[in-house]
């Protein structure tokens, strides 16, 4: 009997080193902010898969729906428990998340964003929503304020191209209003 050992994988060599340790920072970032509430649950999942979201779309200029669509799923039992725990329904979520989706898809209709930035962006206004109205602004605008730096970065740079993965982007702002609603900035 043989065994084979396959190759490391670039989400299992040195390259993702750097990604448990940054998951579980936001992890830790998501629980403080929050608390023990079943909104928790989307928080989460975005914290997980925040690392591996960043490298692929930095890598490959895509954001796979196999790391995105679950956050949905994740996201709507947290708000669905919520509401059933508060009797309170998310209603600022949801609008939330429908307003972000709905901007980053008129955007997507002129070519300026791919639909994998228009599925998170829904994502993260719907997760952004349960922080409040603030929070569902901040977030986005600080994504698209770092993103049109980075933008205008690589149009002053020779052969860097005039498209930019915004995907880590939108994960920086909502990261950031999340750490701004700790602070009780946002």
């Amino acid at each position: 009997m043989t065994t084979t050992v396959a190759p490391p994988s670039r989400r299992s060599g040195p390259d993702a080193l750097w990604q448990l340790p940054a998951a579980a920072a936001l992890v830790t970032l998501a629980a403080v902010t929050l608390g023990m509430r079943f909104e928790l649950v989307g928080f989460v999942y975005l914290a997980l898969v925040t690392p591996e979201l960043c490298r692929t779309d930095i890598a490959q200029r895509r954001l796979p729906n196999a790391l995105v669509m679950p956050g949905y799923l994740m996201t709507a039992t947290g708000l669905l428990f919520g509401w059933l725990r508060t009797g309170s329904a998310p209603v600022t979520a949801v609008v939330a998340g429908a307003a972000v989706f709905g901007f980053l898809l008129l955007l997507s209709a002129g070519g300026g964003m791919g639909m994998g930035d228009v599925k998170l962006g829904g994502l993260l206004g719907l997760n952004l929503g349960v922080l409040g109205p603030v929070a569902a602004v901040v977030g986005p605008t600080i994504g698209f304020v770092v993103g049109g730096l980075a933008g205008v970065l690589a149009l002053l740079t020779p052969g860097s191209g005039t498209r930019i993965p915004f995907g880590p982007y939108l994960l920086i702002g909502f990261w950031a209003a999340t750490a701004l609603r700790l602070l009780g900035v946002a």
